[in-house]
């Protein structure tokens, strides 16, 4: 069976880089090669933008590291279809369109919108802490 596909919540990514907590865990899963990351340019876009959000304070050497890291690393899928699923946040809409066209098995995400539907066309959405039981209890 090959690596864990999984799409990550631009709010999972942010807080990967900013904390050291079950998001971060996650990262250096991607980064160890143990998952593939699923990422759009839509996505990464948005990840791009919200770094920049002064009150998150990152220095540019941060926002340059998580860009050159996922960009190494993640698998860039360009979404087919458009999703108009979270209509309270058309935003998340990305998210499940970007994990459908990289057939991702997981979404990890914080977002309450998302977590709400708990599973869209086979893929489980899911927080940091259910997706990193589910790993660890795969190996």
């Amino acid at each position: 069976m090959g690596k864990t596909k999984a799409t990550l919540d631009t709010n999972i990514l942010i807080s990967a880089l900013g904390w050291l907590g079950n998001p971060h865990k996650i990262l250096e899963k991607v980064i160890n090669k143990e998952i593939e990351l699923i990422i759009s340019d839509k996505q990464f876009e948005e990840l791009s933008n919200t770094l920049d959000y002064p009150h998150l304070d990152f220095t540019q050497e941060q926002k340059d590291k998580i860009k050159s890291i996922i960009t190494e690393l993640a698998t860039f899928v360009n979404p087919q279809e458009t999703l108009n699923i979270i209509k309270s946040d058309p935003d998340d809409n990305a998210i499940l369109e970007c994990a459908l066209a990289g057939n991702a098995e997981y979404i990890v995400s914080g977002d309450p919108h998302l977590l709400y539907l708990k599973e869209f066309r086979g893929i489980k959405i899911i927080t940091a802490s259910q997706f990193l039981e589910l790993v660890a209890n795969k190996s």
